[in-house]
């Protein structure tokens, strides 16, 4: 998680790939977020949105939906980037599909928008 706040985007964007795989961990969530929404460089953005969207699960799809809620235009052209090449490189969409779903029903009004959102992106990468 030190790697999270480096000042290298590289090193940024390795926590993105390495933490994905625990975005149910609150503390992990948390950081993930972050680098979901960096200020700094828009390929943490991108990778770090890749990583939890091949992950695929709901805890992951949830992460990436929170910060489409909060992101402005450009990181969310960059987010909508990271989870397209996701999807096309893994076939992943039925299951993002599926957790957007689930999160239709989360009772974070910014989840359930940010997961309509995803649900549009992974309907368009299936057709």
């Amino acid at each position: 998680m030190a790697e999270a706040s480096s000042p290298l985007w590289t090193r940024r964007v390795r926590a993105g790939r390495d933490l994905a795989f625990f975005a149910d961990v609150p503390e992990a969530a948390e950081t993930l977020v972050g680098l979901l929404l960096d200020a700094e460089d828009t390929a943490v953005t991108r990778q770090t949105a890749e990583a939890l969207a091949r992950v695929g699960t709901v805890a992951a799809v949830r992460l990436i939906a929170l910060a489409v809620a909060e992101a402005d235009d450009t990181q969310a052209d960059w987010l909508h980037t990271g989870v397209h090449d996701a999807l096309l490189a893994s076939g992943g969409a039925p299951e993002v599909a599926a957790a957007c779903g689930q999160l239709a029903r989360d009772p974070e009004e910014a989840v359930r928008r940010g997961a309509a959102d995803v649900s549009v992106w992974a309907h368009a990468t299936r057709c």
